[in-house]
């Protein structure tokens, strides 16, 4: 079955203390191109996700992004001491002056000296980055499967297409062989023609290299090997097909070939009948290459 290059997948996890989420994304190339962006604060997380990839895909322009964040119960509160004591210094001076003064204020509670700014710190606990790795990178096989499923959803719809568009090109095929049989008495009697009356005006001539330029002009005009590679090239991309992905390189070098063959068809046809469905191959190949430009 052929894969696309073409294909999306997303996930979401957590453990220690984090939230992450992964985007893996591609469209097509000639080869095989990823771009991480992954955290570099976790150490070995880039070359163990790469290294995955690579084995898992063969061809496309990947992206892949991670976004790492620490949940709400990664931070912690502390006391700061250093903080505290001016504060509590400054609460002393305060109650102090007030007593001089004749005045009683009322006491002090630990609520009101915790809501003083810088008191309290949020604290982050340590990251065991590798422990984090290792969770992250649990999460990536189901990813990476996720990702391969679609394009392999869109491989299938691209096999579909391809098919039917090598049956057209069988078909044109057929019926350019039949309009060149049909056409070989009219050429034939046209050489004739021209050769009498090259005879007919022309003095000491030689009519054996007469004859040899005008076989030369029916062969140049004869298009039976164009259409047997094409025959041919119809069974290739048939069997490609059936082979499945990796495949992509191949039938596109096969669509050069295919476009190949309709262009000297074309110029070859001396007949419109054979012109038209020459430019109706070309057709249908131009679209064939353009499905081929996504498989993998």
């Amino acid at each position: 079955m052929l894969n696309s290059m073409t294909g999306f997948a997303t996930l979401k996890g957590e453990a220690h203390g984090f939230d992450w989420v992964w985007d893996l994304r591609s469209v097509n190339a000639k080869g095989l191109d990823l771009r991480l962006r992954v955290p570099d604060w976790i150490e070995g997380l880039e070359p163990a996700v790469r290294a995955m990839l690579t084995k898992a895909l063969d061809r496309g322009s990947v992206n892949l992004s991670l976004r790492v964040q620490k949940g709400e119960e990664e931070n912690v509160l502390a006391l700061n001491t250093t903080q505290l004591s001016p504060v509590l210094q400054a609460l002393a001076a305060i109650e102090k002056t007030a007593s001089e003064h004749g005045l009683s204020l009322a006491p002090s509670r630990a609520s009101d000296l915790l809501g003083v700014r810088g008191v309290l710190d949020v604290a982050a606990r340590e990251t065991d980055t590798q422990a984090l790795r290792e969770a992250i990178l649990k999460g990536l096989p189901d990813l990476i499967s996720s990702f391969c499923d679609m394009r392999r959803a869109e491989g299938e719809a691209l096999d579909s297409v391809l098919k039917d568009q090598l049956s057209q090109v069988a078909n044109l095929t057929r019926a350019a062989a039949t309009e060149a049989e049909a056409r070989k008495d009219d050429v034939q009697a046209t050489l004739k023609a021209n050769l009498a009356r090259v005879l007919d005006n022309a003095d000491n001539v030689d009519e054996g290299r007469i004859a040899q330029e005008l076989a030369m002009l029916a062969v140049k005009q004869d298009v039976t090997e164009e259409l047997d590679r094409l025959r041919a090239h119809v069974e290739a991309a048939r069997d490609l097909l059936a082979a499945g992905s990796p495949v992509g390189r191949k039938l596109d070098f096969l669509m050069q070939e295919f476009n190949r063959e309709a262009n000297t068809l074309c110029s070859k046809s001396q007949s419109v009948a054979l012109t038209r469905i020459g430019l109706d191959l070309k057709t249908v190949i131009d679209q064939m290459r353009e499905q081929v430009q996504n498989v993998e």
